[in-house]
């Protein structure tokens, strides 16, 4: 999944969503919650590429999940990395499981 456009670090500070952005947010986040969809391969595409512009735009809860979803799911280096910036981005706004996971990133890179 490639993320281009503005830095990360540069979008912090962005407006609060407009309706139709705040709607595709909650149909990402449905889809991961998901039991019967969550794990899916196309259901995590699609829900990566929902929550892109959300998490660029500095919406916390978006930066954790697709920081997550990245550090998880993504083979490559350049996903995981920009996931570990979307971590701890969210960690540092607060967020508690992104906290979690990126202690958890940062321990087993120590390893």
């Amino acid at each position: 999944m490639k993320l281009r456009g503005k830095p990360l670090a540069s979008c912090a500070s962005s407006s609060p969503l407009p309706p139709n952005k705040r709607f595709s947010l909650k149909v990402a986040l449905w889809l991961l919650d998901s039991p019967r969809l969550g794990d899916k391969p196309s259901v995590k595409h699609l829900a990566g590429r929902m929550l892109k512009q959300p998490a660029r735009q500095g919406v916390v809860v978006a930066q954790s999940r697709l920081g997550q979803m990245l550090c998880r799911d993504c083979g490559n280096a350049r996903d995981r990395r920009i996931g570990h910036d979307l971590l701890r981005q969210a960690a540092r706004a607060g967020d508690l499981s992104a906290q979690q996971e990126y202690a958890r990133l940062c321990q087993a890179q120590e390893e």
